[in-house]
């Protein structure tokens, strides 16, 4: 994650400007990850073992594991630019009470995704409340503190990934992980082998924390920003590609301990060639979803900002309604990769629609507006 961020970019980068309204494009690429989340859980619990056309399964392996890093990312440039006063300002006061909030809500999510967990075992909120829960003991940081804190998370998370059988406690086909109930299964699970364990998706949140005391707003840096993801993203898909095939994909006569897993862009097991793709596909999305919000009419964009605003409430929908309604309709397994894709888009669509709906009539989504009440 560090090495294409030497450390002396903080310094040269354009920070903040003491005012500025909330950013639309950041609810405009949540609202593109939470379609893209949409797509691959639905195809996790639906897809059945009839060949897709070349171009649909292309696109929807290509969404696996980067809408969630997106989600994350976002989520560290959130907390950055929610506790920008306090981080610029000298009150302790201030500082201690932005750390406050941050922490109540890492508790919120911790909870609520473990009450959500026996619905959904592949839960990410419960993951999502420990990388809160370290971004407020890091709020106010130094930038490289952040950075060699990522680097730390990659080079941990990879020696045990080398060393250790990632998959040793796992049923990948219905998603269960042996001992999740005794305490050792249940620390390994959060820290180290699980779907979004903090080593090292904690790396995700602790960029999106940095990037989020850049100014995003400043043209050249987002033209910079581009530059460098385009260029990461390429280097790594490309040679992943040469060495392992196309993503998705399981070459023959490699075995699990072959070197050329060191260049898998997988999300499991998480390599550090994934969290590299993983970060420059984020930053591509959030400056385009910024870019796409500056040009089109506020109006026009209402829905998916509306849509942005609510994910949490959508991320617990897309299962509890989504997937609720098509097993009742009986398409829950077997499906074909063209179904799922049109369900994934007619409930996002209509998830959207419902957004844009709420927010005309309420300030913060169902569950937004519950943590807000308990966590401030």
């Amino acid at each position: 994650m560090g090495s294409e961020l030497p450390y002396h970019v903080p310094m040269t980068v354009r920070t903040q400007p003491k005012t500025q309204g909330r950013i639309l494009g950041l609810d405009i690429a949540r609202a593109f990850a939470i379609v893209g989340m949409v797509i691959v859980n639905f195809n996790v619990v639906m897809s059945g073992d009839v060949v897709a056309p070349p171009w649909l399964d292309f696109v929807v392996t290509a969404l696996e594991g980067r809408a969630a890093a997106t989600f994350v990312v976002l989520a560290g440039i959130g907390a950055s630019l929610g506790s920008r006063r306090a981080r610029e300002g000298d009150d302790p006061a201030a500082k201690a009470s932005a750390r406050t909030v941050l922490a109540k809500r890492a508790l919120f999510l911790f909870v609520a995704g473990w009450l959500f967990f026996p619905i959904w075992p592949a839960d990410i909120l419960h993951f999502y409340g420990l990388y809160l829960a370290i971004g407020s003991l890091l709020l106010f940081a130094p930038d490289r503190t952040l950075l060699r804190a990522g680097l730390l998370a990659t080079a941990v998370s990879f020696a045990f990934i080398v060393g250790f059988d990632f998959f040793a406690n796992w049923n990948i086909g219905d998603l269960s992980y042996r001992g999740i109930a005794t305490p050792v299964g249940f620390l390994r699970n959060l820290f180290i082998d699980g779907i979004h364990p903090v080593l090292p998706w904690i790396v995700f949140y602790l960029f999106g924390m940095w990037l989020g005391r850049t100014d995003l707003r400043d043209p050249r840096w987002r033209r910079r920003i581009v530059l460098w993801s385009a260029v990461a993203l390429v280097a790594v898909e490309t040679a992943a590609l040469q060495i392992l095939g196309p993503k998705g994909s399981v070459p023959a006569g490699v075995t699990d301990d072959s070197w050329r897993w060191l260049f898998s862009v997988e999300m499991l097991p998480p390599m550090p060639a994934y969290l590299v793709a993983g970060i420059a596909t984020a930053c591509l999305w959030i400056v385009g979803s910024m870019w796409l919000g500056e040009r089109l009419s506020r109006r026009s964009l209402e829905p998916l900002v509306a849509t942005g605003q609510l994910a949490l409430t959508l991320y617990v929908a897309h299962v509890v309604v989504g997937l609720g309604v098509l097993e009742a309709l009986g398409r829950i397994e077997g499906q074909t990769l063209p179904f799922i894709v049109v369900a994934s888009l007619v409930f996002s669509v209509a998830a959207g629609a419902a957004s844009w709906w709420w927010r005309r009539h309420h300030d913060r989504g169902p569950l937004e507006g519950l943590m807000r009440r308990i966590a401030g």
